[in-house]
This record gives C-alpha cells, sequence and structure tokens, in this order.
C-alpha cells in the first residue's frame, strides 16, 4: 500500500497509509472540451476493466447546492467564493476521493484546485493564502491541462450559450459589458494556468485538437503512467500504447 500525499499540511483525521488507487485531474477553462475529454476516458477506462468514479465541482451533498443557491444572487464575496468551494472540496476528499483510493479505484476529477487557484488570483485573493487554504487536497498522480487561448475560447462558449455571469469575472467590476468581462477575466485564468504548468508538472494538451484526438493523447499517456506505475492491471489489461488509435 502506497501513502497519501497531500498538496500540503492534511487535515489530522485524513489517512497517512492506505492509498491504492490513482488519481487523476483533467483541467483548462470552460469551453475547452476538459467534461467531454474526462467522460470520454472514464467510459474507456472502465471498458478496459478499471474500477472508476469520477468526481467534480459542486458535487458535495453538504454544500453543493448551497453553492449553487449562492450565486444565484449575483452577491457572494470573492473570499467566501474560495472557502465555499474549499469546503465542497473538502467534503468530497473526505467521502469519496479518499475512501476510493483507499480502495483502489482510479479516481477521475473534472477540475480540482488549480482552477479555484486560478480563480482566486482572478479575484484578488492572496496567493499564499490560497495554497494554504487547498493545502489538504491530495496530490494527483497525473494532471492534464486542455491549453486554450481566448480569442478561441470565444466561438466555444457563445455557441454553447455559457458566458455567463461569474464565468466572465463580472464580480470584479471588469466593466458592465458581459463580453468584454469575459475576455478580462478568461485571459488571466489562462495567465494563471499558464503560470502553474512548470511548478506543478502539466501534462499539457492542445485543446484546439479535434477531441478524438486529444482523448488518443490522454489514453496513451494514462496507459504509460499506469504501465510504468505497476498499477495494477484489470483482468482484460489495458491495451498496448501503439494500439489506441484504432481503437477510438
Amino acid at each position: 500500500m502506497g501513502e497519501f500525499r497531500y498538496m500540503g499540511h492534511a487535515m489530522p483525521y485524513l489517512p497517512k497509509d492506505g492509498c491504492t488507487g490513482k488519481l487523476i485531474v483533467i483541467e483548462g477553462t470552460d469551453g475547452c472540451g476538459r467534461s467531454t475529454q474526462a467522460i470520454m476516458l472514464k467510459e474507456w477506462l472502465e471498458v478496459q476493466g478499471y474500477a472508476v468514479i469520477d468526481t467534480g465541482w459542486t458535487r458535495s451533498k453538504l454544500v453543493g447546492q448551497a453553492i449553487t443557491d449562492a450565486k444565484q444572487g449575483h452577491s457572494l464575496h470573492r473570499l467566501t467564493y474560495c472557502l465555499m468551494y474549499a469546503v465542497d472540496l473538502a467534503d468530497r476528499m473526505e467521502y469519496q476521493i479518499i475512501p476510493a483510493l483507499r480502495s483502489g479505484f482510479i479516481v477521475l476529477a473534472d477540475r480540482y484546485i488549480y482552477t479555484l487557484l486560478a480563480r482566486g488570483v482572478a479575484r484578488d485573493a492572496d496567493k499564499q493564502w490560497l495554497r494554504d487554504l487547498f493545502s489538504f487536497a491530495v496530490q494527483p498522480d497525473l494532471v492534464f491541462y486542455l491549453r486554450l487561448d481566448v480569442k478561441d475560447l470565444v466561438p466555444r462558449v457563445l455557441e454553447a450559450g455559457k458566458m455567463n455571469y461569474w464565468e466572465s469575472g463580472l464580480d470584479m467590476n471588469y466593466g458592465d459589458d458581459l463580453f468584454d468581462s469575459f475576455i478580462a477575466y478568461q485571459t488571466e485564468l489562462i495567465e494563471q494556468f499558464n503560470l502553474m504548468t512548470q511548478e506543478y508538472g502539466f501534462h499539457t494538451l492542445d485543446a484546439h485538437q479535434d477531441p478524438r484526438t486529444i482523448q488518443r493523447q490522454l489514453r496513451r499517456a494514462v496507459t504509460e503512467y499506469l504501465q510504468q506505475s505497476n498499477y495494477p492491471a484489470p483482468g482484460a489489461a489495458a491495451a498496448p500504447t501503439q494500439n489506441l488509435k484504432s481503437q477510438i
């Protein structure tokens, strides 16, 4: 059994050993195709015979709905915003992520603390305060960052109708225009993700590519990592890397 590795200081009641699973994170701004890739990867891993659970923001039974309700009023303070998401993660960490890792599952996270670090910095929160706030988080085994420039992000978001108050950073008083605020806020988020790439060892993928091409790259990287880390293969072993392309 392996030891749990935390981003900083674990909460006193969180375990230090007994980790037999793997935590894989897919990061990126809204509109980069992150959720689509996470769904496809989960389905593929399950077909290979791996036990997988997925997790994402506001899925905490304790505070998930409270965050959704608080954001409806457009009056949530920027620090309260950070704190509520910290509670969401802490609850999911204790009741979803850690139990799954102790049971040998692959945990696939659609966004993790890196999104909240980027959002917090964009909202003028102190960077060290943010890192301390999320230091209880389990350190991921793999982090994939789907990188997309703002100019290419805008058409996707407009098509999906997701240019809303919070994703446009209107709470930051960039201006009253939704579009201009979106550009300014998302530019800051992307800059923060780019700065974290080297520090946290992200595997950066070009999100301009066709979704099937990105998925092949994800599968290849995950397969290589699981093999190199001697993660127990299921009864039907994962497909060899060279044959991944033919399976999508």
